[in-house]
């Protein structure tokens, strides 16, 4: 079995096959969340796999030089063989020798009267069946050649070159291309994404959420997320774009993709109300933000110190479960030239364990605003206009198999051997012989009522001439 053989590349197909399923059926980084990835595998099989690179099989050295092998096989077997196919295409067999004359499967003998009202009536035959004959030579070295979509002879050539060009995509992907994951806040900006290894790659431009959220069904489970994002070069914003899933931004062959969205378990702003515990001055609702400091008179203001959105005690520390706002607890500090500074806890899922403080004002919880993530899949596939390119042209190639069939007719007028004339009509197809022999018949019988309705307006009675033994 060499590299050039049939059998060879039929293998390296099946291979090719088997670590494309692979690379559908495992888990793919970085497209899959880190966590998920440790759900669904134990530590030591996620080792394997990585190893293996079996999580990011498309970007694997192994599976490019499987491609690579791959596309050596079809170009040697292609050179082996191609020889023979280009004879037909190049040059046409127009005018068959003694020997083809005797060995061709398909093939009549209709007598004939003479030379001119023959070869007439053939021609007549096939320009009635939707051919268009070419004549061969003059006198009576006269024939007639018909041929049909030669191009089909070179149809598993052009299989074979769309083949080319998807692993070529393939291979290109593989050595130059990449994919990547980034989470940006609300405003938040960067030009460095992580791959799938785990190292950062600095992209040419700066990417900037400036917004995304997430629109549920009626019964709450999500439809739909978005984002708003900007592309930046030297700071300056040159494309702006909303994208979804499968409605990727793309930008100078980097595609961003709606990969997830989530809270990020801070908080983007709070909103709270303030009374005085002495004397009877007003209520006061505020909002409140990170990092900003609310004066709630001339000698007293307020900051958020502390967010934990889903509170737990576990012992002595203050830990949250999770991100999500299940349990928020929430510190204020109180700073007064009166009280001096104090620490205030809210829990608004139970207000009456509210800790005041020293606090010369208690608080009361309204609402929050918890800021979110938007996750972004990066991919650059360099080699995505080679896929393409050879799909488009396996589909000429598949067409050029399935609906064209080289056909070819002749017609030779000869002797039978006991000196009468004949016209010897021969025909060959590349495949579907049945339905060749239909039109072959078809075609004989038209030769025969023309030469019949020549003898006849001519006055001649047809002459009975005896089969060859």
């Amino acid at each position: 079995m060499t590299i050039s053989s049939v059998r060879t590349g039929i293998v390296l197909l099946i291979i090719a096959g088997l670590a494309s399923a692979a690379g559908t059926l495992i888990l793919q980084r970085p497209m899959t969340d880190p966590e998920k990835m440790q759900r669904a595998y134990s530590p030591a099989m996620l080792h394997w796999l990585d190893a293996l690179g079996l999580t990011d099989v498309f970007h694997a050295w192994w599976f490019a030089a499987l491609l690579a092998l791959l596309g050596v096989n079809i170009v040697l077997a292609s050179i082996e063989r191609f020889p023979n196919v280009w004879h037909y295409f190049a040059r046409p067999y127009r005018r068959p020798e003694a020997h083809f004359l005797t060995g061709l499967p398909m093939q009549r003998e209709i007598p004939v009267d003479d030379l001119r009202t023959g070869m007439d009536a053939a021609e007549r035959a096939f320009r009635r069946t939707g051919f268009k004959p070419q004549r061969i030579g003059e006198g009576p070295e006269a024939s007639l050649y018909v041929e049909k979509y030669r191009f089909a002879r070179l149809a598993a050539y052009v299989v074979h070159a769309s083949l080319l060009l998807i692993f070529a995509g393939g291979i290109t992907d593989a050595v130059w291309g990449y994919r990547g994951f980034v989470s940006l806040g609300l405003h938040d900006q960067t030009s460095q994404i992580e791959l799938s290894s785990g190292a950062r790659k600095v992209l040419p431009f700066t990417i900037r959420c400036q917004g995304a959220g997430q629109e549920n069904y009626p019964d709450g489970t999500p439809r739909r997320w978005w984002s708003k994002l900007v592309v930046l070069e030297n700071g300056r914003e040159v494309k702006h774009k909303e994208i979804a899933v499968n409605d990727p931004l793309v930008f100078q062959g980097v595609r961003f993709f709606q990969a997830s969205y989530g809270s990020s378990g801070q908080v983007s702003s709070l909103l709270l109300t303030a009374t005085p515990r002495k004397g009877s001055g007003p209520t006061k609702e505020f909002e409140l933000r990170p990092n900003e400091t609310f004066p709630l008179d001339s000698g007293t203001s307020v900051r958020l110190a502390a967010f934990v959105p889903d509170f737990v005690l576990n012992g002595n520390q203050i830990e949250s479960r999770s991100d999500q706002p299940n349990n928020p607890a929430i510190e204020l500090t109180v700073d007064s030239k009166q009280a001096g500074t104090s620490v205030v806890w809210l829990f608004p899922r139970f207000p009456g364990f509210s800790h005041p403080g020293n606090s010369p004002y208690t608080f009361e919880f309204r609402d929050l605003k918890t800021g979110y993530f938007t996750g972004l899949q990066v991919a650059h596939e360099p080699g995505q206009w080679l896929v393409w390119a050879g799909v488009l042209l396996m589909g000429v190639g598949l067409a050029m198999a399935f609906y064209f069939v080289h056909l070819r007719f002749w017609v030779v007028p000869v002797s039978d051997g006991r000196g009468r004339l004949v016209l010897w009509v021969g025909a060959s197809a590349s495949k579907n012989r049945e339905e060749l022999e239909k039109r072959f018949g078809r075609l004989v019988e038209e030769i025969e009522a023309g030469l019949k309705a020549d003898c006849t307006a001519c006055g001649v009675s047809a002459v009975a001439v005896p089969e060859r033994a």
